[in-house]
Formats: structure tokens, sequence, C-alpha cells
């Protein structure tokens, strides 16, 4: 494989970079420095949103004539790469790249004209229905049901770790329409507006105090039978494609190098407490040496699925791989920076936001600030989206054969 980018690509990156120091504002990058959490607020996070939505880069995921921008699959990356460099927030993905691709992939024309411009310009906030209780990584047994009366289905059960439930105005669900057929054949994707009375939605706190997640209730709630995305009993195939997107759809690899070239430099101010800096330390170096290692692979690993889109493949597996290896590298970053800190990184404020006029003052650095944070919410990463164990099956069974 060819590693070297093209002039086109490196002329495009140049773009990106220009397009970032120009319009990226300061205080966009330092909320994102600053938030302990697995997603920026949407103060931050929409407004970053907005000014892509502007350039018209927002929905680089998605097929042209759905509002896309046509680029490579290598100059995806670029951007993402691009971004990571320079500060910016992660976008939500709840629209952008998980319920969108699945309305550009599988919706009616219709359907299109209604979802997708209100994903594009930020105006719908979107969140995620699948995990239940009892049945979190089987996701086929999930229960909630959605009967059919005349032109609305009916909606009974409830959803968990629903990642901004609390701000969303619609949620696209896995739901149960048939009972007479094998599991994974009785599901239907439906999207469903959060604004009615039959859904309440009830927090959850994490164990660093952020409010990220929500359990979803839906309690006879409705949804008009042209909000169900393809056939009743399609889902399965759905929720499939999804996963692919979520587990793979975005590179892990450029952000968890800028996290590590920010503990290369932190390393050099720390003291070792017997002479000198952290960064003298061999033992310490072979560590992140290795971390290293591991994220330069991974970024190889994402270059590699890139080429396989490039050349109209489907991600397919491989996803697996970059989700299971991205969760855990960033783990691993997690902890080195709370051995780096010492004492100062065992702060745990519990006020939020972290950022701006009124956000309380750190011990040390907002570095140590947020590092008990992160790695608190960081442990969910080998669960949520498939757990290590669900992505270790994938890969024996459907890359090693076994």
């Amino acid at each position: 494989m060819d590693m070297d980018f093209s002039p086109e690509d490196v002329a495009f990156r140049d773009e990106v970079r220009t397009f970032l120091a120009e319009n990226l504002p300061e205080r966009i990058r330092d909320g994102a420095r600053r938030t302990p959490g697995v997603f920026v607020e949407p103060d931050i996070g929409m407004e970053w949103h907005r000014i892509l939505y502007e350039k018209g880069w927002v929905a680089y995921h998605w097929p042209e004539e759905d509002g896309g921008t046509n680029w490579t699959p290598t100059q995806r990356f670029i951007f993402e790469k691009e971004c990571a460099l320079a500060g910016a927030p992660s976008l939500s993905v709840l629209g952008l790249k998980l319920v969108g691709p699945v309305i550009c992939e599988f919706g009616t024309p219709e359907q299109k004209a209604k979802f997708l411009p209100g994903i594009l310009s930020g105006e719908d906030y979107w969140c995620q229905g699948y995990s239940e209780p009892g049945s979190g990584s089987d996701l086929a047994s999930l229960k909630t049901s959605a009967r059919l009366e005349g032109d609305e289905y009916v909606i009974n059960g409830s959803k968990i770790w629903t990642t901004h439930a609390h701000h969303a105005n619609w949620i696209f669900a896995l739901v149960r329409t048939d009972n007479a057929v094998k599991k994974q054949q009785g599901i239907s994707f439906l999207l469903v507006p959060m604004d009615q009375p039959g859904v309440e939605v009830s927090p959850i706190l994490s164990m660093s105090g952020d409010h990220e997640v929500n359990q979803v209730f839906f309690s006879d709630a409705r949804s008009h039978v042209d909000n169900r995305i393809g056939e009743e009993g399609q889902g399965w195939t759905i929720a499939k494609f999804l996963l692919e997107n979520e587990r793979g759809g975005s590179c892990h690899a450029p952000r968890l190098l800028k996290s590590i070239e920010g503990l290369e430099e932190l390393a050099t101010k720390q003291p070792s407490g017997v002479n000198g800096a952290i960064a003298h330390d061999p033992r310490f170096r072979d560590r992140l040496a290795r971390v290293r290692l591991n994220a330069e692979a991974l970024e190889v690993t994402e270059l590699r699925i890139l080429a396989d889109l490039a050349k109209g493949r489907r991600p397919g597996p491989q996803t697996s791989l970059v989700k299971l290896l991205g969760s855990n590298i960033g783990q691993d970053i997690d902890t080195l920076r709370l051995e780096l800190l010492g004492h100062d990184g065992l702060q745990l404020p519990l006020e939020r936001p972290l950022y701006g006029n009124e956000a309380p003052e750190p011990v040390g650095s907002e570095y140590a600030q947020v590092a008990m944070g992160n790695y608190l919410n960081n442990r969910a990463w080998t669960i949520f989206g498939g757990s290590d164990e669900v992505q270790k099956n994938i890969i024996a069974k459907t890359v090693l054969g076994l």
C-alpha cells in the first residue's frame, strides 16, 4: 500500500489546516480540552457543528446527493486527523455518523427530505435507543415493543445508557414488531419524537459526576408508520450497518497520538522524585513508547481500511479490530496520565462545565483537573458500541475463522 499522499491530498490537507487556523475559535478548543466526558456538551459541539455546516463540511461521511462532501476516504482521514491535531471537538456521532448514513442508505426520498436537513443544520439533536436493561451485549434479545395501530406505532419498554437523551428531540430505536419469528427477524428500526407525553428521560450520573447517559422509558409513546426506516423486520440488518459506522466510522489513531504527544510534553515537566523529570525514567519511556507504537500500528490499520473503502469495499469486521484496539489504547493513555500527575490527578470536581468564567479553580493545572474524570468516563470505551468481549468474538469468527 502506498503510504504517501498524492499532490491533490497534500493540497487538501493544507486547505483544511488553513480553515482550522482561521475558523476554530480558542473558546471551542478550550472547551474540548477541558471536558472530561466522552462527548462534549452541545454548547461547544453544536457551535463547531454550525461552523462546519456553513462551510459545507459537516456531513463528510454522507453521499454528495444527500448533502455530503464527495471526499475520498483519504480526504476524510486527513480532515479528522487535522481536526484532532488542532484540538477541535469531536462532532456528535449520533445524528451525523449513525442515523444520518442509515437514512441515506435505507430511507425513502420522503424520509430523506424530512430528516436529513435537520441533521445537517443541527436543528435536530438525536440519541440512540439500542441497549436495554438485561440485553446490552445481546442486542437481539431486546424487548421494547412497537405495535401498529392504524398508521401509528405504539411503543412500550425502555432503553438504557442513552447518550444525551436529555438534549435530544429525536431517538432512533430498535423495537420488536414481531414475537413469532426468530429474534433477529422480529426487529424494526424506528424514529421516535422525544417531545411527547409517552417518553420519560431519567438521568444516570457516571462515577465522575458527569451526566451524559440516561434511561429512556416509553409508555404508549407513538410514532407514525412513515418514521420506520426500511421494512418491518429489517431492523437487524440496518443495525449491523449502523454498528459498522459506530465502531469504525471514524479515525481513532490521530486523537490517540495527539494525547500521547501531550503525555510526552507533560513528562518533561513532572519531577520523577529521584533525579530530573519523569521523561528521563527508562521504565516510563518504555511504557510510553509501547503505547505510541500501538497507536501508530492502529493508524496503519485504519489506513488499510480506508484503502479498502477507496476500492468500494465495505469496512466489515475490521471495524471491530479498530474499536477493540482504540478503546484499550485510550485507557492505557488515561492510566499513564494519572501516574504522571501524581496527587494532582486525584482531584474530581463535581461542578460542570470545567471551562468558561465560572469554572472551578484547578489543583496544579487544568490538565490535572480533568485527568480523573477522563479516566473514569473512558472506562466505558471497552463497553459501549459493543464490549471488548463482543469485538473479540466477532474477530475470532469472521477474521480468524475460529
